[in-house]
């Protein structure tokens, strides 16, 4: 059962999605939420199916106090590693978030502090404390909903299904047609082959 990081100060939970895919952007987000909000089945987005976080997503949205959203795209993160990028995503959703925030609490073991804001990381917070189960489910929802109008683009990838993961499709398409534009070049795209670029 998830519970609220603190009754008393304002918590701001953060977390991102897609630091591991191999295409389209890294995205995060912020979010505070009123202490007495509560949903049945909110929890880290990765236990939740693509339904249940589709259904969240307004409600989180209407009901939290505030929430920001930050995108980092492929070229930034070939230019400055997937770990800066994923800061620069989680400063952003910050950044958006017009309200006084007491404390960041934020996913992972990871954060490259923001203004003088006190932060806490969490490791699996997501499953742990509601802001950012909820920030999950933004990052997510947000996210997604990127790569399935990138699919209309370059539908050969199955983006709308894998999401930009490299998955055995996706490689196995990367490896007949090449990379794109939307790939993360500097990652490991094929284990072996060369790549072709269109």
């Amino acid at each position: 059962m998830l519970q609220h990081f603190s009754l008393n100060k304002i918590i701001c939970g953060v977390d991102e999605a897609g630091r591991g895919c191999i295409a389209g952007p890294v995205v995060a987000a912020a979010v505070i939420l009123p202490t007495h909000f509560a949903h049945t089945f909110l929890n880290d987005s990765k236990l939740l199916s693509e339904l249940q976080r589709k259904e969240l997503r307004p409600i989180i949205e209407k009901n939290a106090i505030a929430f920001g959203v930050g995108i980092v795209d492929n070229y930034k993160i070939d230019e400055v590693n997937i770990l800066q990028a994923t800061y620069l995503a989680m400063h952003q959703a910050i950044e958006n978030i017009q309200h006084k925030i007491d404390l960041l609490i934020i996913d992972g073991n990871r954060f490259k502090p923001y203004k003088n804001l006190s932060h806490q990381t969490i490791i699996k917070g997501d499953g742990k404390y509601i802001e950012i189960a909820a920030a999950s489910v933004l990052a997510k929802t947000y996210r997604d909903e990127i790569m399935e109008n990138m699919h209309t683009k370059f539908p050969i990838y199955q983006w709308q299904k894998n999401k930009g993961y490299p998955t055995v499709a996706h490689r196995a398409a990367i490896k007949e047609f090449g990379a794109c534009a939307y790939h993360r070049h500097t990652f490991r795209l094929l284990k072996e082959e060369q790549l072709k670029l269109f």
